[in-house]
């Protein structure tokens, strides 16, 4: 379906700004995540595999955002209501996966 110049023209801009404010704080999570993969990492230098799971969780974020914010784009653009899609799905059984690794690590390391 191609969006036409009028279409374009009738955007309220409001959702547009606030479609770019969600899509920083998507990109803020992904970097509080990813600071504390770098922390995590430091922290059990001898099982850095749980630091780099949360390195690489926080990129999942930043892309699951970005996914979202180009779809609500299209979505807005042409006056639909965007889809949910699976993004937040993934990210919660992302984070319950390296929660589960991460309560592993802390009663399996030896001191």
């Amino acid at each position: 379906m191609q969006i036409t110049p009028q279409e374009k023209a009738d955007v309220d801009v409001r959702f547009l700004l606030a479609n770019e404010r969600t899509l920083l704080a998507w990109i803020r999570t992904s970097l509080a995540i990813e600071a504390g993969g770098v922390a995590l990492t430091e922290v059990h230098q001898h099982h850095s595999y749980i630091g780099i799971s949360v390195l690489l969780l926080g990129a999942i974020v930043s892309l699951i955002g970005y996914h979202r914010f180009q779809n609500a784009n299209r979505a807005i653009r042409r006056h639909e209501l965007p889809s949910s899609g699976i993004g937040p799905t993934v990210q919660v059984i992302l984070v319950v996966i390296i929660a589960a690794g991460l309560a592993i690590a802390q009663f399996t390391i030896v001191h």
